[in-house]
């Protein structure tokens, strides 16, 4: 690590620390996952500075364009992208990643804008050199390979196009779960796969669900507090005329801009917030939450605190009444994934119960708010934006780490991003008789219980979730 990021000033001393940090999660169950940079340097476009590969040796490190090699081909947005067809910059990478794992223990890596990494050429391409190393190196294949698949060049984005071993950030869960909660037509159908683990864009290439890396929010972009208070960035100050970050955020303020002591448009904001969370820990695959959200971290509308170490991206730990119940909340939401393997499947679904389970009801099914099943036509009205589901606990298909056949509890889960309340009747008794609120993100005190086909109202733009208890679960 840089010597700068050492606690006491010792130069050299970061390297224990790091080792020791390590470690110290390790024995807490905590993986840590590395973000690389391996696309780009501080060297910027052909006007400098000079500070090391370009002095060295500059077309062997760097991809120059083929018209005019004083000038840098950029897929990164920096100025300049290695050249990933040179035998130096794969040596320097991959002699990286092998010493951070085997000196320092780290578990995986998270490539930025993996996308030019797979530019062997000029295209992005699943069978470059690139990647036949990743695959073919013993050390390095054995980790977590998580990719951000995309680039700003020409046929950068490439969710769901990375091979086999990589998880990806799935950039469309982040937009279609953002445009269905702010009530965007046409967004449930797409919704319902992204919550079900993306099988459109990993099933074919022989990946798991653990493939999508699910996220609203992430380093980049607004913090999920400002996804539901702001319509526009606001990165004045960071000098930069409003020309730096992401126009296009897909981003509702509910009314106001910015703060507000209105206590309607407080309370819905607070409801979106954990809508997002409950959804992340719900869909198959793996959710992702950035730092400070799970407690309504706020940077003031900036969506590119890049250049802000101060208050601006620091999170405040005082927090207030409404943080701390979001803070709740996100532990609660959060131990229901971790206690159901219903939420953690590590196979797609089927459909059908016919494999490994001893229900003859669907592992997963779809009704309509009148407790009917999904009609096509239901499907395709643009303005659906309400859904029901069934997650049976009976019949999860794979077993677990021992060979033993998992048994879960069953769950409704009922989607509502309507702008009005919506009414739902539940399943006949067929689905169960008895069903307990677990999680409703428009009241955290409700506990209330129903019975089969009961009408239930469920509030605009809330989450309703419901468990019927399973012996042996």
């Amino acid at each position: 690590p840089h010597n700068g990021y050492t606690a006491y000033g010792n130069i050299g001393s970061q390297v224990q620390e790091f080792k020791q940090m390590v470690k110290t999660y390790h024995a807490e169950g905590i993986e840590i996952i590395l973000d690389v940079v391996y696309n780009h340097t501080a060297e910027g476009n052909h006007m400098g500075p000079t500070l090391s590969f370009r002095g060295i040796d500059n077309a062997a490190y760097y991809r120059l364009v083929d018209e005019d090699k004083r000038h840098y081909f950029d897929t990164t947005g920096t100025g300049n992208s290695l050249l990933m067809s040179s035998p130096h910059v794969l040596q320097l990478i991959m002699d990286s990643l092998r010493y951070w794992v085997t000196e320092m223990h780290v578990d995986g890596f998270r490539f930025d804008l993996a996308s030019t990494l797979a530019r062997q050429f000029h295209e992005v391409d699943r069978l470059s050199a690139f990647f036949d190393l990743i695959h073919q190196d013993p050390i390095v294949s054995q980790v977590k390979l998580i990719a951000e698949p995309w680039d700003v060049g020409v046929g950068g984005y490439q969710v769901g196009g990375f091979p086999p071993l990589w998880s990806e950030w799935n950039g469309q869960y982040r937009d279609t779960v953002r445009d269905f909660w702010r009530g965007e037509y046409s967004s449930l159908p797409a919704f319902a796969s992204r919550i079900s683990g993306s099988a459109d864009l990993y099933e074919h290439s022989g990946r798991l669900p653990m493939a999508s890396v699910n996220f609203v929010t992430a380093h980049d972009g607004f913090t999920m507090r400002d996804l539901v208070s702001y319509n526009e960035k606001h990165n004045e100050a960071n000098g930069e005329g409003g020309n730096d970050g992401e126009s296009n955020n897909r981003s509702w303020n509910h009314g106001v801009e910015g703060p507000t002591d209105d206590p309607e448009i407080k309370r819905l904001r607070l409801r979106q917030h954990r809508n997002f969370l409950a959804t992340l820990a719900v869909s198959q695959g793996v959710p992702m939450i950035s730092h400070g959200d799970e407690l309504g971290r706020t940077q003031q509308g900036n969506n590119n605190t890049y250049c802000q170490d101060n208050e601006l991206s620091w999170i405040n730990w005082e927090l207030d009444e409404d943080q701390e119940a979001l803070l709740e909340f996100s532990n609660r939401i959060l131990q229901l994934r971790h206690d159901h393997p219903v939420f953690r499947r590590r196979r797609f679904y089927k459909g059908s119960a016919e494999r490994g389970g001893e229900s003859d009801l669907g592992e997963i099914e779809w009704f309509s708010p009148t407790g009917e099943h999904m009609t096509e036509k239901e499907w395709e009205q643009a303005w659906a934006r309400s859904t029901m589901i069934f997650l049976n606990g009976n019949a999860i298909q794979e077993p677990d780490e021992r060979g033993r056949r998992i048994v879960d509890d069953d769950f409704i889960l009922c989607f509502n991003a309507s702008p009005e309340d919506v009414t739902f009747q539940l399943p006949d008794k067929t689905y169960g008789e008895e069903w307990d609120t677990v999680v409703n993100t428009a009241d955290d005190s409700d506990e209330t219980k129903y019975a089969a086909s009961d009408k239930i109202p469920v509030t605009s733009r809330s989450i309703l979730i419901l468990m019927s208890p399973r012996e042996g679960a």
